[in-house]
């Protein structure tokens, strides 16, 4: 039978392994912490199982999310980009995405790291929620959002980025009786 998971993984093995080995877990690397946060502006009107189906080549066609590397990107790259069959080709989420990069390095070079700028909207600890009720935003993403959109970044609603939060550990929405709830308490 296997151990209880959380139910929106499914049966789907790559949707199990991801909610069984990175959803959820405390992320503390700025530049994956931005990834997954483009990622998840990719993923607005998408399933995130579209997203991680196309992850690999999302990470090809991004120079592995690179942000030094994206913010060079110019208008050759974002044609490039949109016809790269392999990611979801929409030019206002790759243009995005190449403006967060930018947004990233400009918070860097200004001496502010993006995984201390995350974490400390849960003042360095996980968030851990009920396990029983799953809001699709919260006052504290509301924020989040907030800010982020004063910086310039788009595709940051404070839906994508609750998503966000759960998926990089700054929220513990694991199930209550999920086999991942303890093991990523932080």
């Amino acid at each position: 039978m296997g151990p209880v998971r959380c139910s929106w993984c499914g049966t789907d093995p790559l949707y199990r392994a991801y909610h069984d080995e990175e959803w959820g877990v405390p992320q503390r690397d700025s530049r994956m912490l931005w990834e997954m946060l483009m990622l998840e502006g990719f993923q607005a009107g998408l399933s995130w199982i579209t997203i991680l189906r196309k992850r690999d080549a999302f990470r090809a066609a991004f120079a592995r999310f690179d942000p030094d590397r994206v913010a060079a990107f110019g208008p050759a790259d974002v044609e490039r980009l949109m016809g790269d069959t392999g990611i979801v080709r929409a030019r206002a989420k790759i243009e995005a995405t190449i403006a967060g990069a930018r947004i990233f390095g400009a918070m860097r070079d200004s001496g502010e790291d993006f995984a201390d700028y995350a974490w400390a909207f849960v003042d360095g600890q996980p968030i851990r929620n009920d396990g029983r009720s799953f809001p699709a935003k919260t006052a504290l993403s509301e924020t989040i959002s907030k800010d982020l959109k004063q910086r310039g970044f788009k595709f940051v609603g404070p839906t994508i980025v609750y998503a966000w939060m759960q998926a990089t550990g700054l929220v513990n929405d694991h199930a209550a009786d999920c086999f991942r709830r303890e093991a990523v308490a932080g």
